[in-house]
């Protein structure tokens, strides 16, 4: 797969006010022919000064009648998106323009090439942290660690519990309101249960709910209310990244960040 890393590799090859020269941050040019655009890849002479430089080397990358352009103007930021739609176009290569204009292609599409972390988290109420992910995803923000999501969201509505964790979900009965009764069956996570032998003994019959609990893949991030399980750790012999349950953007990200590091080896 080819596809630039930043828009400035990416140049137009429609005029050439210049001459046989292209602009010395250029790799890749779209050229407009009568067919169709292909892309060229093109070698500057890096040994020249000023902006425009003599071309060394140039072939066709991906000729007219392999090539889509995409119809609406894509972040361009967000690369795991434009390599599915490129695989969606049915062809060798695919050419997108940003919200700012600037253009960018993928050829050959791959989506092996980007690392997959699994998303666990519960619903009701809003699965914030798969929520918040999928909003980062889509601004772009993960582009550059050429990762993708796998979203495994847990309905603990079917758990046929009497009583569930809290008011926010919808529940009629939760913990944070109610008071169980002996025998019933109660869905929580481990401060849930901690919260009913507290206070209520023993006698209920406990349900796990926690995302930390549901992993069954790696590399993972997850959402848990206890802050001992903060970070880039081990669980079950699965590496992954838990956050708080009320994780900001920023920290979400920055977890990410720091568990490809780790699951990549990088310093």
């Amino acid at each position: 797969m080819i596809f630039p890393r930043h828009c400035k590799e990416v140049g137009f090859a429609s005029t050439r006010p210049c001459g046989d020269k292209v602009y010395f941050l250029s790799r890749y040019l779209i050229h407009e022919t009568p067919s169709g655009p292909e892309i060229r890849e093109v070698v500057p002479d890096q040994n020249e000064r000023g902006l425009m430089r003599t071309i060394l080397g140039d072939r066709i990358l991906a000729a007219a009648g392999v090539v889509t352009v995409h119809p609406l103007k894509v972040n361009i930021h967000d690369r795991a998106t434009l390599v599915t739609l490129a695989l969606e176009s049915g062809t060798r290569c695919t050419i997108f323009t940003g919200h700012d204009k600037h253009t960018t292609f993928v050829l050959d599409p791959d989506l092996s090439e980007f690392q997959k972390i699994h998303v666990y988290d519960v619903i009701p109420p809003m699965p914030s942290l798969s929520t918040a992910i999928r909003e980062l995803e889509k601004s772009g923000l993960f582009g550059d660690l050429d990762v993708m999501f796998e979203h495994h969201l847990h309905d603990i509505s079917v758990e046929n519990a009497d009583v569930h964790p809290c008011r926010a979900a919808g529940f009629s009965r939760t913990l944070d309101a109610d008071r169980p009764m002996i025998g019933e069956r109660i869905s929580g996570c481990t401060t849930g249960e901690q919260l009913v032998r507290e206070c209520y003994g023993e006698g209920f019959e406990m349900v796990d709910t926690c995302p930390v609990s549901m992993v069954r893949e790696e590399p993972f991030i997850a959402r848990c209310c206890r802050k001992e399980r903060e970070g880039v750790k081990v669980y079950d012999g699965k590496l992954g990244a838990v956050v708080h349950w009320g994780a900001s953007p920023a920290q979400i990200y920055q977890s990410v960040c720091a568990l490809i590091r780790q699951w990549r080896g990088e310093p």
